[in-house]
């Protein structure tokens, strides 16, 4: 069996802490292709790149099994507040 959505969750959540987490399965069940939307005050001063690069290295085990790791957005609580704003608009 492979990884769960909420195994996910759990790792990102204890290592990342995020104030804003969303984890879908995008394998159909299986287990092996997910898409994040995570925000977390580790990524303040970090690009882009260094933030996938975090979240990948919080997921390492789960790594092991997921095929397809999709990282929608990995935001600052101050980005993420600022996007929540716009849309009020």
């Amino acid at each position: 069996m492979g990884v769960t959505k909420e195994q996910v969750e759990s790792s990102l959540t204890s290592k990342l802490k995020p104030s804003h987490l969303e984890v879908i399965d995008t394998s159909g069940g299986c287990g092996a292709s997910f898409a994040i939307e995570i925000v977390s005050e580790q990524f303040e001063g970090k690009r882009l790149l260094e933030r996938h690069r975090i979240v990948n290295g919080a997921l390492e085990e789960e790594m092991k099994q997921i095929h397809a790791l999709s990282i929608k957005k990995a935001l600052t609580p101050e980005q993420w507040k600022q996007q929540q704003e716009s849309k009020k608009i």
